[in-house]
């Protein structure tokens, strides 16, 4: 899995060959290093030759100073590959979750998402940096120390080939017992991010129904889980480091020990002796490296096959490969024996479907809770695709149309008022990006938003929290309808974005958007009589089917639902 993440480095294919020969010329600076000293032990030392021993200990420190400024230079260079590489990845992920439609967030969930961004393109970085530095200098130092230990000395290679394979053994039995808790670790996070994120965006319910103590047991249950997790794979880890250095040692006296016995029958040197057991401590010490690497390795291949899920996923909501328009039907909005369904429901939400609507008039779509509504829009909009018969605009089949150009037909002021961290006049613009100031106020007046804004102290400078959470539910609701009109669109959907507004402001609301919703198909979608009475066309929805459609007269005679929706809303005499 992390092979296809590692197609994504081609833009750094010259730093990664950069840090592999600099890695190259490190591992042969080290592996040197004890064959000089060993000279200058046996011939400077011994013979007391100091000249040598100048001689040899300059030349020794020019090399470990080529060494390092060649470590550092590698290691420089491949945190920036694995930077560079995680914001590829991120970006990645982004664009891909940007084309989702609402089934593939529905499918794998909000803070799962965020996790596979954020923590487990982490764990891809921490790894690749191990790879770069480690997946070439263990090797070669460990195949390289090999060859220059048996140049010293043959006869005291048993010692390792002893030791290496209780190395193996007990690498593979921690491997063994950590690999399935690596794979728990990123669920955990899921979990515990998704509580952190229920708690965040509900605070305001949490603390009405008084449940602040409830979801601290959650988080804490949560947290729990992950902390015994981590604990449980750190236990097992951290015994490694001491059994591998207990090896080491041991090692060490054995070379010491069967070493001393050469070097007194006369068939050794001290200096080869030094330099062998500095050979196989680079043997051991890289076999260690490698062991990190495959610590940190199954834990980002888990990380990889969660983002790859993500990268993988193709949207169920596709445009196609040549976009249709139409210029002769402009603003018109036709269903055609609609039907869907979401996924894992029992029953559809909405069932054919059928009604069209025309440039200039105003569609209103009224019915109770869980009547379609809502669908209907999701529907118009693309963000889900027809199971049954088709939706058209301007008499195009919305899915033989770009996203792009269908959406930018759309004024759209959603049922839930989301504004974005930034100025009120951003927030405005947000629906045109070229919009100027006159364009923003003009869209704000129309709105009925103009007078709070000027009312704040900066105006239309003013700064928004994150979801306009420092403006009322209706200031929220007016800056969206002003985001919707600033576009001046074909069709305009008003998702029941009168329910924030008081009566008043509401009636003069309307007033003012009847000019500007002239020359555009208009939808309002709502459950207020009050808020439809006046369209051109009512919809009445019931379960999903069309109850009734017409004008409020006409429905008033012919309708049954509609007449008790008016009769649990309106007194007599507005009836």
């Amino acid at each position: 899995m992390m092979g296809k993440l590692f197609r994504l480095l081609k833009p750094y294919a010259l730093h990664i060959a950069a840090v592999v020969c600099l890695l190259f010329i490190q591992v042969l600076s080290d592996l040197y290093l004890p064959r000089i000293m060993a000279d200058l032990v046996d011939i400077g030392i011994v013979k007391q030759d100091i000249s040598y021993i100048v001689k040899m200990g300059t030349f020794m420190l020019l090399i470990a100073a080529g060494g390092t400024l060649c470590a550092v230079s590698a290691s420089f260079l491949s945190a920036k590959t694995a930077v560079g590489f995680a914001k590829l990845i991120r970006a990645k992920l982004f664009s891909k979750v940007e084309s989702f439609s609402l089934h593939e967030f529905d499918t794998f969930g909000t803070a799962t998402l965020i996790t596979r961004t954020t923590n487990d393109v982490n764990q891809i970085q921490q790894v690749s940096i191990l790879i770069l530095t480690m997946m070439v200098t263990a090797p070669l130092t460990c195949i390289g120390g090999i060859i220059m230990a048996l140049r010293q000395d043959s006869s005291l290679a048993w010692v390792l080939l002893v030791v290496i394979p209780i190395l193996f053994t007990v690498i593979l039995g921690t491997l063994r017992r950590g690999l399935p808790l690596f794979k728990l670790m990123q669920e955990k996070i899921d979990k515990l991010n998704l509580v952190l994120r229920e708690n965040l965006t509900g605070i305001r319910v949490i603390r009405a129904f008084n449940r602040i103590d409830r979801e601290k047991i959650r988080f804490d249950d949560a947290n729990a889980d992950l902390r015994d997790n981590a604990i449980k794979i750190n236990l097992i880890m951290a015994s490694l480091m001491p059994v591998m250095m207990l090896i080491m040692n041991l090692t060490t006296v054995a070379l010491l020990w069967f070493g001393a016995l050469r070097i007194d029958s006369g068939s050794m040197q001290i200096g080869s002796l030094l330099a062998f057991i500095q050979y196989s401590t680079q043997i051991l010490f890289s076999l260690l490296m490698l062991v990190m690497l495959f610590i940190t390795i199954p834990r980002a291949q888990v990380s990889a096959v969660r983002i790859n899920e993500v990268l993988e996923t193709i949207p169920e909501i596709r445009d196609p490969e040549k976009s249709r328009d139409s210029h002769q039907q402009r603003g018109s909005v036709e269903f055609k024996e609609v039907s869907f369904r979401y996924p894992g429901a029992d029953r559809p939400a909405v069932s054919k479907i059928n009604f069209k609507a025309q440039l200039g008039e105003v569609t209103a779509i009224i019915g109770g809770t869980g009547s379609g509504k809502s669908t209907i829009v999701n529907l118009m909009t693309r963000f889900y695709d027809a199971e049954e018969g088709a939706v058209l605009v301007d008499g195009v089949d919305v899915r033989e149309m770009s996203q792009k150009d269908l959406r930018q037909k759309i004024g759209f002021a959603p049922q839930k008022a989301l504004l974005f961290s930034g100025s009120i006049a951003e927030n405005i613009q947000y629906g045109k990006t070229n919009a100027d100031l006159a364009e923003i106020k003009e869209a704000a007046e129309i709105a009925q938003a103009t007078d709070f804004i000027t009312a704040l102290e900066e105006g239309f400078d003013h700064s928004l929290a994150q979801g306009g959470s420092n403006i009322s539910g209706g200031q929220k609701q007016r800056l969206s309808i002003a985001r919707a009109l600033v576009r001046k669109p074909e069709i305009y959907i008003f998702d029941d974005t009168f329910s924030a507004l008081d009566y008043k402001t509401a009636a003069k609301l309307r007033a003012a958007l009847k000019p500007e919703l002239a020359q555009a198909a208009v939808f309002i979608i709502a459950q207020n009589v009050a808020t439809v009475r006046d369209a051109d066309q009512i919809i009445v929805l019931e379960d999903g089917q069309i109850a009734g459609m017409g004008k409020h007269r006409e429905l008033m005679k012919n309708c049954r639902v509609y007449r008790e929706l008016v009769a649990s809303q309106l007194s007599e005499e507005v009836s």
